[in-house]
Formats: structure tokens, sequence, C-alpha cells
């Protein structure tokens, strides 16, 4: 009965530890959602005179025009508080992607998809956007022991983490437990 006992034990600490990579996986996720809720992005404009500043989402949080700006006729300020406008929402859905893909371990391609849409948009190369996101982004420390993300873990089973397949005997009472515990039908 020892040996039953023992392999009851093992298979619940697995079970208790996939448990605990989820909820390290949904504590990650609540740290994205901090640190786009914290995002900003601000552009100005090559003649200093228009600063724009986006948040998550691409939102304008603050437009800022020098005085200067107003020697200009109203068809250049126009232009100038678009293009500069333009770039402060660019930068702020690069942003974005950054974190989503530094959280979800870049599985979704985010970032490089983003960088591919805003290149054929605003009619520049991947390559300029990819360095623009090098000196935006900085980068995400990881605790130590803690892997740096969990989107390429599983939190079902793995091949390595199968129970040992039961005895050939009839089974036990302890076999009918675990198989009435992980039995997701409801038919028990």
């Amino acid at each position: 009965m020892s040996a039953e006992f023992e392999r009851l034990v093992a298979q619940f600490e697995r079970f208790q530890s996939k448990i605990q990579r989820v909820d390290d996986q949904f504590a990650s996720i609540g740290q994205m959602q901090a640190e786009i809720g914290a995002l900003e992005a601000t552009a100005t404009s090559p003649d200093r005179t228009v600063t724009v500043v986006a948040g998550p989402g691409g939102s304008v949080t603050d437009i800022r025009i020098a005085d200067g700006a107003m020697r200009q006729d109203g068809r250049a300020l126009a232009n100038t508080l678009m293009a500069t406008l333009r770039e402060a929402v660019a930068e702020s859905a690069r942003k974005q992607a950054v974190v989503v893909d530094q959280h979800m371990g870049g599985s979704l391609g985010l970032t490089e998809q983003v960088l591919e849409t805003q290149a054929e948009v605003l009619g520049t190369s991947v390559e300029e956007l990819r360095s623009k996101v090098e000196q935006e982004t900085p980068r995400r420390a990881v605790n130590e022991g803690e892997p740096e993300d969990y989107s390429a873990q599983s939190f079902m089973a793995r091949a390595e983490d199968a129970p040992a397949p039961p005895p050939a005997t009839g089974g036990s009472q302890g076999d009918e437990f675990l198989k009435n515990l992980f039995d997701d039908r409801g038919d028990h």
C-alpha cells in the first residue's frame, strides 16, 4: 500500500505543479495589463513645434504646440500635426506589441506583424522600425529562477508528467479516486 500511496502523492504533486504554472501565467497577464495601461509614446516634429503623446491603443493624451508653430500657414501646421500624431500613435502600437510579445514569449509574433504593417503604411522599412523598437524598449527584468515567459509551457499534461499506467490488476480505490478526480465529463 505504501508504493501506491507514494504514486498518488506524486500524481497529486504534478497536478499542483500544473495549477501553479497556470497561476503564474495569469499573474504575468496581470503584469502585462499594468504595463500596457502605463504605456506612453511621445513624438516631436522635426522642427520641434509640435509634440504629441499617445497612450494605450493609440489614444492621444496630449498635444503641445510651440509658439513658433503659429508662424506656419494653416496647411503646413496641419501637416506637421498629422505627421507627428501618426508617429506617436505608431510608436504606441509598437510598444504595446512588444509588451504583449514579451509576456507571451513572442509566440504571437505580434511585434513583427505590427512592424510589417507600419512599414507598408508609413512607407519605410521593417529594419528601420525594428531599430526604433530596440531604442524604445527597455528589457523586462526576470526574477532569478523564474522562466522568462510561460507561453511555451502548457498547463496540460506533458508526456514526461503523464502518470504511470495503472497496474495490470483490476485497479484500486486510489486509481478510481484519481480517475474520478480528473474525469471532466461529470458523469461519475
